[in-house]
C-alpha cells in the first residue's frame, strides 16, 4: 500500500475513534443507555418521570380505538424488527383485540412523552402477533408474546435493544432492578374509578423477591408459577399498574453498565398493595421459544454471554472485556465504537478491493485492445 494511503488510513482510524458515540445501527450491543446520566440522576425511586432516553428499549403499544395516545401496553425492543410483550394484552374480551386487527395497531419507539413524540421517536405498524401457544388467560401461565414490526427500527442514542438472557444467567444475583412504563400512576379506588395511562414515562427501582416468599400463605398462596418473577417491596408503595402490562423489568449487577431484560410485566392483585407484589414473566424461561418464533434455532444460536462476538445475533450481546482476574469489566461504549469501526473498515476494504478489481479489469482490457491494434498494424 502506498505511503500516502497508509497515512490516510491511520487518520481515518483516529477520526473514527475520536468521533462522538452516536449509534448508527442496532448491531453489536444491547442493554446500554447512552443518554442515562452517569451520576444516577435518571434513577428516582418511587415512580417518577423518566428522563429522555433513560430506557431506550421500551415501546408503547397503541390501539387505534383508544382515546388520547392510544396506549394499551408496554413492550421491549429485542431486535430491530421484534418486540417482546405480554400475551394478555391481546386476548381480553373486546371486539378490537382479535389478531385480525393487529395490523391497525402501532408501536412507538424512542418516546418519553406520548403526546409529544419528538424527532427521536419512530413509529411502526405491527405485521404479525405471536402469542404463546400455551397461554392461559385464567391462570396467566405463559403470559408472553412477540410482535413483528412492518419495518426495522433504526437504533440511536434514544433507541437501543434489550438483552434477553438465556438459562446460564443467575438472575437472582442481579442486585439493581428497575421497572418502567406509561401505566396508571394511581391504584383504582373511590377517588380513581377509571385508571388511565400517564403521558410521561415513569420509572422506579424495585427488588427481586424470592418466589417462595411471594407464594406464601400471606401473599399469593401458590398462584405464582415457576416461570414467573416477583418484584417490588413487601410493604407496597411501588409497583406496576394498569397500562404497564408487557413493559420491561430490567436488572444488572452493580458493577455492570448494561441491563438484562429479565421480566415482562404480567399481573398482580391491585397496585402497590402490601404483600401483593408485581408478577413478571421470566424471559430467561422462554429464551428458546423466543428464538424459535423469530425463525432462529436455539441450538445454533450463541447464548448472550458477556463476550464480544461477530456477527451479533438478534438477541444481542453486551460488550464487557476480560480482566486479568478472569472476570469481566464493562466498556460497552468504547467497544461499540470499535465494532462500528471494524464494520466500517470491512466495508471500506471491500469497496477498495472491488474498485481495484474493476480498475485492473479496465487496464487489462485497454492493454488487450492496444496489443490487438498493434498486431493489426504490423506484419505479425
Amino acid at each position: 500500500m502506498p505511503l500516502a494511503a497508509m497515512h490516510l488510513l491511520r487518520l481515518l482510524i483516529l477520526l473514527a475513534l475520536c468521533w462522538p458515540a452516536h449509534v448508527s445501527g442496532c448491531r453489536g450491543t444491547c442493554g446500554l443507555r447512552p443518554m442515562a446520566a452517569d451520576d444516577g440522576t435518571s434513577h428516582v425511586v418511587g415512580g417518577t418521570d423518566a428522563q429522555p432516553g433513560a430506557w431506550p428499549w421500551i415501546v408503547s403499544i397503541q390501539g387505534p380505538w383508544r382515546r388520547g395516545t392510544g396506549h394499551v401496553c408496554g413492550g421491549s425492543l429485542i431486535s430491530p424488527q421484534w418486540v417482546l410483550t405480554a400475551a394478555h394484552c391481546f386476548t381480553k374480551p373486546s371486539p378490537h383485540l382479535p389478531s385480525r386487527h393487529i395490523t391497525t395497531w402501532r408501536v412507538v419507539v424512542g418516546a418519553t412523552r406520548l403526546t409529544q413524540l419528538g424527532p427521536e421517536a419512530q413509529v411502526r405498524n405491527i405485521k404479525r402477533l405471536l402469542v404463546h401457544e400455551d397461554y392461559s388467560s385464567t391462570s396467566q401461565r405463559n403470559d408472553i408474546a412477540l410482535l413483528e414490526l412492518d419495518q426495522p427500527v433504526q437504533c440511536s442514542n434514544s433507541i437501543q435493544l434489550a438483552c434477553v438472557p438465556n438459562a446460564s444467567l443467575e438472575v437472582s444475583e442481579l442486585t439493581t432492578c428497575y421497572i418502567s412504563g406509561w401505566g396508571s400512576t394511581m391504584a383504582r379506588g373511590e377517588a380513581t374509578p377509571v385508571q388511565r395511562p400517564t403521558d410521561v414515562l415513569q420509572e422506579a427501582k424495585v427488588h427481586l423477591i424470592d418466589l417462595n416468599l411471594c407464594n406464601s400463605s400471606r401473599s399469593y398462596q401458590g398462584a405464582i408459577h415457576s416461570h414467573n418473577l416477583c418484584a417490588g417491596y413487601p410493604q407496597g408503595g411501588i409497583d406496576t399498574c394498569q397500562g404497564d402490562s408487557g413493559a420491561p423489568l430490567v436488572c444488572k449487577d452493580n458493577s455492570a453498565e448494561y441491563f438484562w431484560l429479565v421480566g415482562v410485566t404480567s399481573w398482580g392483585r391491585g397496585c402497590t398493595r402490601a404483600k401483593r407484589l408485581g408478577i413478571y414473566t421470566s424471559t430467561q424461561h422462554f429464551y428458546d421459544w423466543i428464538l424459535e418464533q423469530m425463525g432462529l434455532s436455539p441450538a445454533g444460536t450463541a447464548a448472550p454471554t458477556p463476550q464480544p462476538a461477530f456477527p451479533s445475533t438478534p438477541l444481542q450481546t453486551p460488550r464487557p472485556t476480560p480482566t486479568q482476574s478472569g472476570g469481566f469489566s464493562s466498556f460497552p461504549l468504547l467497544l461499540q465504537k470499535l465494532v462500528e469501526l471494524f464494520t466500517w473498515l470491512q466495508e471500506l476494504l471491500q469497496n477498495l478491493r472491488e474498485g481495484l478489481s474493476s480498475r485492473m479489469d479496465r487496464i487489462q482490457c485497454r492493454l488487450q485492445c492496444t496489443m490487438t491494434i498493434s498486431c493489426r498494424g504490423s506484419a505479425c
